[in-house]
């Protein structure tokens, strides 16, 4: 084996990861997704618990995230929401309707 054999070379590596990247997103539903938020703002209706609620909630809200978008929008969208979620008082951010409405975006996008 030659050394250009064992050269990764990553601009012929581009077209099968877009094929896979685009295969991979996917959209959940809308109203999947105002659910989902409005579970993490379910936490202002109790006041002095909320915040430990949303502990909890954080890393289960970006697993959640995580799995529903897939590819790296998933993962970075999981990331986001679980920050999001930890974050006190910025848990109003509709993560999961944001994210919903950027993978439509980017999908009509890729279409054209």
């Amino acid at each position: 084996m030659n050394n250009s054999e064992k050269t990764y070379n990553a601009v012929l590596d581009t077209e099968p990861r877009a094929q896979q990247a685009e295969k991979e997103l996917t959209v959940p539903s809308l109203p999947f997704c105002i659910l989902m938020d409005a579970v993490g703002m379910a936490s202002y209706m109790f006041p002095g618990i909320g915040e430990t609620f949303d502990v909890v909630w954080a890393p289960i809200s970006g697993f959640i995230f995580m799995k529903s978008f897939g590819g790296m929008t998933g993962k970075i969208g999981g990331l986001i929401a679980m920050v999001e979620e930890a974050a006190p008082f910025i848990d109003v951010i509709p993560t999961f309707t944001i994210g919903h409405f950027y993978v439509k975006h980017q999908m009509r996008k890729n279409k054209k």
